[in-house]
């Protein structure tokens, strides 16, 4: 109880932290979120601009410190405000939600599983054919940048052989539904630039655990493991990568929090409607209330899985609760 009081402790003030932040940023730039929205237009009529500030719910009598706790009100409740467009901003974050689940997170959650179980074998089986070729190899590939392997992908897979489409969530024309067609043709379209993030980014994974593996591997429990005579395999996954993966759950945590928020670049490359694509378009149209929205929304996703990360950690290594 007390390893539960205090991580919900340290999750509720970096919460209370990151709502301060982001009340605070957004009143120390000139002017507010109406005058933003209007600053690329000339000779606007103060008229506009005074509904607009009505729209936005900016009130310039009001007091700093009525205004904190009324933003804070209106966070905890979930009432972000309204886009540049009229649109209520939790509605166009839950909109483009599930399209990044399905790209981001899915890709994210499989290249951890591939880098986790390649950086198992290569380091059980240290210095044979499968450690000497895929790590390096790996290694290499995530070192280059995201957005290249994507025009990569596209110029050879979506242009030269047409056998995906350049970008989009599915195809224009087509009805949503929970149809083999339409479902098809989402994972048709989501297929590139899942792969991209699945090429770059595994590779940091193996290295990670394979690294980590070395370390558990000399521990005397694992020797005394095989000492015993119990099967390899055994003793690979129960003994060895069971304390190896521990290290890398809250990096993972943090990565799949990050995840929610978008793989901006790629989004936008690939033309699909996520939360990353939302937030290009927030910066770019000066949309200061969909930006607070995004970045509370990113920052709690954030703090959700560190979190469920912690929990899961003290569940495989009762140690850590003492911590």
């Amino acid at each position: 109880m007390r390893f539960l009081a205090r991580r919900g402790a340290l999750f509720l003030v970096t919460l209370w932290a990151e709502l301060t932040i982001n009340f605070v940023i957004p009143r120390v730039m000139p002017g507010n979120e109406a005058s933003a929205v209007l600053g690329t237009f000339r000779g606007v009529n103060p008229a506009a601009l005074h509904a607009l500030q009505i729209e936005f719910g900016v009130n310039t009598h009001q007091s700093v410190l009525s205004s904190y706790f009324e933003y804070l009100g209106n966070m905890l409740t979930g009432q972000f405000g309204v886009t540049s467009q009229g649109v209520p901003v939790m509605t166009e974050i839950t909109s483009k939600l599930p399209w990044t689940l399905l790209l981001v997170g899915v890709s994210t959650v499989i290249a951890f599983a591939i880098g986790t179980l390649v950086g198992i074998a290569s380091a059980w089986r240290r210095g044979g054919r499968l450690d000497g070729i895929l790590p390096p190899y790996l290694f290499i590939v995530s070192t280059i940048p995201v957005f290249f392997v994507g025009l990569l992908l596209i110029y050879v897979f979506a242009i030269k052989l047409t056998w995906f489409p350049l970008g989009s969530n599915y195809s224009i024309g087509a009805t949503p539904s929970l149809s083999l067609a339409f479902i098809g043709d989402v994972l048709k379209h989501a297929f590139l630039p899942a792969i991209s993030l699945v090429i770059v980014t595994a590779g940091l994974w193996v290295y990670s655990m394979r690294n980590n593996m070395i370390t558990t591997i000399a521990e005397d429990y694992v020797k005394t493991a095989k000492a015993k005579g119990l099967a390899d395999r055994r003793v690979m996954y129960d003994y060895a990568a069971r304390n190896a993966i521990l290290p890398n759950l809250t990096g993972f945590a943090m990565q799949l929090g990050y995840v929610l928020g978008g793989a901006i670049v790629i989004e936008y490359l690939f033309s699909y409607p996520g939360l990353g694509y939302l937030f290009y378009t927030a910066t770019t149209n000066h949309d200061l209330p969909l930006m607070q929205g995004l970045f509370l929304f990113y920052t709690l996703a954030v703090l959700v899985c560190v979190l469920v990360a912690d929990l899961i950690t003290a569940v495989l290594d009762p140690r850590t609760r003492e911590a």
